[in-house]
């Protein structure tokens, strides 16, 4: 019987260059990431997550099937109009592959909710990507490739037959339209790809188009519903326990005795009357000499840490800056989902600006970029920081950019502008900068540094802390500077990809606190989180606030709640005592022995620490979706 499908030819195409990418990426990753045993494993489930997506690719044409007027079937033009749509759908599946190797490359994982946030943020994604790629030559050959390949399969295109023109053919290609997908949608679920203990290989057994559908159904979790949970009374106690009351802001806002600047406990010769907090874009820990890099990219940031003080176990919370923004803001531990700077209902929280705000404190947000970008302006104007983006910079003043944002030098320029204006008016300030630089493409002024732009990320790095140095040469001559402490962070790794989901050293980043007027030169080694950065600032300037955080000042000293918090948007991680606690959807609870190199191994479940991760989880989750994370208002 003659095959009665027409786009068979399309379902072989799909399939073949879905399984052709899983191949390459495997094969880029390499056996030493991905072991041989698991790649049969790899390909058949990766096999099985193709066809679930097959039947949705294959919806429409079945419905054309079943509504295609007879009179237009085995007509002349059909032929032509059948390889003229084969050349534009292997043009579109040869362009996600080609997508899903950049992204790869980029994050090591499939197709995520960061590129659910790429189609949102068109203008600095197009613009990143025609900046670090060769854009015209690969879309030409893209073009090239799918052509080539109709050519070669346009005699059983043209030969397929059309499908069956009859009633009750009609009603089952119908059926089968709406049948197919409805059942692969049932069946199959991304958290089948978790077939073994290797990251790398259960990414590489997904499939593109599935998760990036399931992260755009993902983009909130609803903690009650998808994690373990404890009665809400048995939370609070462990908190309690382990040092975190949390109190009301109308009550953490009132002097206190006990909250004024501590001369015997903290290494300050005097509480600082400025901040400026630098989160870092993308600085990982590794970067720095200072943790045993021998490249040389931070000369300047390695100066700045022997003079001042290194705290050389902190975690980021996150992956993204948006996460980095929300642990120094507001010293609370990720939620699953999308960052708080994202959520509707941010306003008014009780941030670490809003608590100075109200102090009478200048808090300024300050970034090279255009700060639409990931909801940051509407997050800080929403809680009273004052916003000055690239849009704000004199045209004069900006002597370079790309489409991500101005060089770090020129955004450090027009930073000291607006602290010189603040000082003027006689107010301290909290300046918190983001900077830009260190991301693709990579490009920055000439001239500056011994690597020619575009330097790659070596090159970003080092041009970041050449611009980091030449801020506080510059700070130095302020009549600010000797009351100013400044806090250099990073506001994630450049890169969080491992053989386990949540990688500790992928979340390993450098805090140094410099202030060669007021603090005494040091390390700290002892584990921390950026959520305990807020909580910080506030003890150290002796002033009320720091209780309401969920992080906890880095000079207090109860060790109790040494801890850490990592996380991608689906795994909240937990890391105390060489153990990892990670919570997942389903109510799922693993842990890890974590080893001096910071590689993870299966453990067996330790309960106090899953109640503590829950406790800390589960609270914060409640407190933002609540209100217990806003301030009252004035």
């Amino acid at each position: 019987m003659k095959v009665r499908l027409p786009f068979l030819p399309f379902a072989l195409l799909y399939l073949a260059i879905a399984s052709l990418t899983r191949l390459f990426l495997a094969l880029g990753s390499g056996l030493d990431k991905i072991p041989p045993a698991l790649w049969p494993g790899l390909f058949l489930r990766g096999f099985g997550f193709d066809l679930a997506v097959l039947t949705w690719l294959l919806a429409p044409m079945l419905l054309w099937a079943a509504l295609w007027p007879v009179r237009w079937r085995n007509t002349r033009w059909q032929g032509g109009l059948r390889l003229a749509i084969f050349f534009l759908t292997a043009s579109i599946l040869l362009f996600g592959a080609l997508s899903e190797w950049t992204f790869w490359e980029e994050f090591s994982t499939r197709f995520n909710f960061i590129a659910v946030d790429y189609l949102i943020y068109t203008h600095e994604v197009i613009g990143n990507i025609v900046e670090s790629y060769p854009v015209v030559a690969l879309l030409s050959g893209i073009a090239a490739l799918a052509a080539l390949l109709t050519w070669l399969f346009r005699q059983p295109i043209r030969a397929a037959a059309s499908p069956r023109p009859q009633a009750a053919w009609r009603l089952a290609y119908a059926v089968l339209a709406c049948v197919l997908p409805w059942g692969a949608w049932h069946l199959t679920d991304i958290d089948q790809m978790r077939y073994s203990g290797n990251a790398y290989a259960n990414e590489l057994a997904g499939n593109g188009l599935m998760t990036f559908a399931a992260a755009f159904q993902r983009n909130e979790l609803d903690y009650d519903r998808f994690y373990a949970t404890l009665p809400a009374e048995q939370a609070a106690r462990i908190l309690v326990e382990l040092g975190v009351e949390r109190e009301p802001l109308s009550k953490a806002l009132l002097p206190d005795e006990d909250e004024a600047f501590d001369a015997q406990r903290l290494p300050f010769r005097r509480p600082p009357r400025n901040v400026v907090l630098i989160s870092v874009e993308s600085l990982s820990a590794s970067f720095l000499g200072s943790f045993g890099n021998k490249l040389g990219m931070t000369p300047r940031l390695d100066a700045l840490a022997r003079e001042g003080m290194l705290f050389t176990r902190l975690y980021a919370t996150g992956t993204r800056t948006v996460r980095g923004l929300e642990a120094l803001s507001l010293g609370t531990p990720p939620i699953p989902g999308q960052a708080i700077v994202r959520r509707p209902g941010n306003e008014h929280l009780a941030t670490v600006g809003e608590v100075l705000r109200r102090q009478g404190y200048e808090t300024l947000f300050l970034y090279g970029g255009y700060g639409y970008f990931d909801n940051m302006n509407a997050y800080y104007a929403g809680n009273n920081y004052r916003v000055v983006d690239r849009t704000d910079f004199p045209k004069a003043s900006v002597g370079f950019a790309n489409v991500w944002g101005v060089a770090d030098e020129f955004l450090f320029d027009n930073s000291l502008a607006q602290m010189d204006k603040t000082h003027a008016a006689g107010k301290p300030f909290l300046a918190q900068i983001m900077t830009t630089s260190n991301h693709r493409p990579y490009t920055y002024p000439d001239g500056r540094i011994d690597i020619a732009s575009p330097g790659g990320r070596n090159g970003a790095v080092k041009y970041t802390d050449y611009a980091i140095g030449h801020f506080i040469d510059q700070a130095r001559k302020k009549p600010w500077f000797a009351d100013t402490l400044f806090v250099i962070v990073a506001d994630h790794c450049a890169a969080a990809a491992g053989k386990t989901r949540l990688p500790v050293p992928g979340y390993h980043i450098p805090l140094i606190l410099y202030a060669p007027a007021l603090l005494k030169p040091g390390r700290d080694g002892r584990l921390a989180s950026q959520i305990d950065i807020p909580p910080t600032l506030l003890d150290v300037m002796g002033l009320p606030g720091d209780g309401h955080f969920f992080g906890q000042s880095l000079f207090e000293q109860n060790n109790l709640g040494r801890r850490a918090f990592i996380s991608n948007y689906q795994e909240l991680g937990y890391l105390k005592n060489d153990k990892l606690i990670v919570l997942g959807p389903k109510q799922r609870v693993d842990t890890f022995n974590i080893d001096t190199n910071g590689d993870a191994s299966p453990a067996a479940l330790e309960p106090r620490l899953r109640d503590e991760a829950i406790a800390y989880y589960q609270t914060a989750f409640k407190a933002f979706k609540e209100g217990g994370l806003k301030l009252p208002l004035q």
